[in-house]
This record gives C-alpha cells, structure tokens and sequence, in this order.
C-alpha cells in the first residue's frame, strides 16, 4: 500500500472502534503501519469481554495493510511505554501518535461522583500525558542521538472543551486540560522534531450516538455528515511529513467542515497604572466586556 504515510508507523488509541478506528483504517489505507491500541471497555471504562483491537487488525491485514493489536492501559506508565516498546519491536520505528481513547460518565455536577470524575479525568487526560510523554522521550532520544525524527502527535479534545457542555463537567475540564497539554508540547518538543496539534471532532460514535441518533445524511448525495471517517483525512495529513510546520493548533471536524480554532487571547483592556477600587475595577469590566466579542454557548445551555 502506498500514499501519504508510506513508510510512516503510527500508534492510534482507543482505536477499535468509532473514530479511532476510522483513523487506523485512513491511516494504513495511506500506506502506515498501525498499532492498534484498545483497552475493548464499556461506555463507562468498565471492562468488556474482549477487545476489538483485533478485528480493527485484521481488517487492515486484509486490506493488504500491516498492523498489530496492542490492549495495554494507556492511563498507566506500563501500558503508555509499552506502546514505544510494541512499535519498536515490530516495526524498528515510531513516527505518529494519535491519542485518541477516551469515555464518558455524564452527570450534572450536583450528582457528579468522585469516581466519575477521576475515572475521565484519568483516562482523558492522564491517558494522553503519559502516552505524550513516552513517546516524546524516545523521539528526544533518537534526535540527541543524530537522528532527528519527523514526529508527529495529534490529541483530541472536544468541542466541550472549547465551550463547555452541560452534564459533561469531568468531560469537559479533562478535554479543556489536552488544549492546554498540547500548547505546552508542541512549544517544548519542537526542538526536537516533533509537532503537536489538537483537533475537536463531531461525529457519531459510541459516546454521541444519542446526540447524533440517526445519521445525517444528504438524499441527494448520500453524504454522511455524522461519520466518523469524515473527521480522519485530516487527522491522517496531521500525522504526516506533509504537515511540516504546522504546530500547536486546534482544529475543529465535523462532517465536510474544517475549522482554525482560535483559542483565548488578550482582548479589550484597560490600565489605569494604578490600584482600582472595588467600584471603579467594576465599571471598568462591564465596559470592556461591552466591547469584548461574545462567547460561544455551552453546549446543551
């Protein structure tokens, strides 16, 4: 197989079913060898009966594509290096992580339990550190050593965490904290050849198949707006050498949509050179928030 990621290897997470499988199968259908990581959890992290890790393999196998199953946690030092080491092992090399892995357990915040948010906490956020930082450390390695790598990480967050989502309060701080996790990597890791971008998908998965129920699709042209392989060509050209240059940004996905983000900067601003009353620092935030833009709303408001 031959494309874009010829010769690339790339580790995808979470990739048995949804959107990281649509990833892996975009991927070796650009000429990457894969592995495929996934825990095969329920909805809500528990375990399954078994992970679909090795269905994703074999179908690219039968595509003529190479690939191997890896169903390591990647919330655990073990499980994250343990990815490097497969990748390694099988292939001699690693060029592209896609961290992708995740779950949900919503609930207002007045009945959110502690289990539930550090259960997505931990798997969201801490799953994408620690795969970040192995991975990172063995591209530090091979550019210290001569050989710098052409590296690539894209992170997902969501759009609950650009805006917020009503009953996604675990979610969505956890997917906030990978915007902010990404910015800082791609800002330390670029010295060594590694690029770091972000994207926030909307697509029909597991985790949204009550959000998106039915599939949207267009009777003249039979487009499926809510598929989740709508969202992977762009994670694909991200994972590759043709995204040279193009780091620590946030793109928004969904369906034939591609979006910029543009995250929080300095806007309207006043400085009087010295301290403010209670009063007077009150009047002057309403009037500079009378000239701010308006946020965007949370989702479910």
């Amino acid at each position: 197989m031959s494309g874009i990621c010829t010769g690339r290897v790339v580790v995808v997470t979470g990739a048995g079913r949804g959107l990281g499988r649509a990833h892996a199968l975009a991927f070796a259908a650009q000429g990457a060898r894969l592995v495929v990581n996934d825990l095969g959890v329920g909805l809500d992290g528990t375990p399954g009966p078994d992970s679909p890790a090795a269905q994703v393999v074999a179908e690219i196998r039968a595509a003529g594509g190479e690939a191997v199953a890896h169903g390591g946690d990647i919330a655990t030092p073990e499980g994250a290096a343990s990815l490097v080491t497969t990748a390694l092992e099988t292939y001699g090399r690693l060029d592209t992580l896609v961290n992708n892995a995740g779950f949900l357990r919503d609930r207002m915040l007045v009945n959110l339990a502690e289990d539930d948010w550090d259960a997505v906490v931990r798997v969201h956020l801490k799953g994408h550190f620690l795969t970040l930082k192995h991975t990172a450390a063995h591209w530090r390695a091979e550019a210290k050593a001569g050989r710098p790598p052409v590296a690539r990480i894209v992170n997902t967050s969501s759009g609950a965490g650009l805006l917020g989502s009503v009953g996604q309060g675990n979610y969505s701080a956890a997917k906030a904290g990978i915007v902010g996790l990404t910015l800082v990597a791609a800002a330390e890791l670029a010295r060594y050849g590694v690029q770091v971008n972000a994207i926030a998908p909307a697509a029909r998965t597991r985790m949204t198949e009550q959000t998106f129920a039915a599939t949207m699709t267009a009777p003249a042209t039979g487009f499926d707006a809510m598929a989740p392989e709508n969202v992977s060509p762009l994670v694909v050209w991200l994972g590759s050498a043709a995204s040279e240059g193009v780091t620590g940004r946030v793109f928004e996905a969904e369906a034939g949509r591609i979006t910029v983000m543009e995250g929080w900067r300095k806007g309207p601003t006043v400085d009087r050179g010295a301290r403010w009353s209670v009063a007077e620092a009150g009047e002057a935030a309403l009037k500079l928030l009378g000239e701010a833009e308006t946020p965007g709303q949370v989702y479910g408001a």
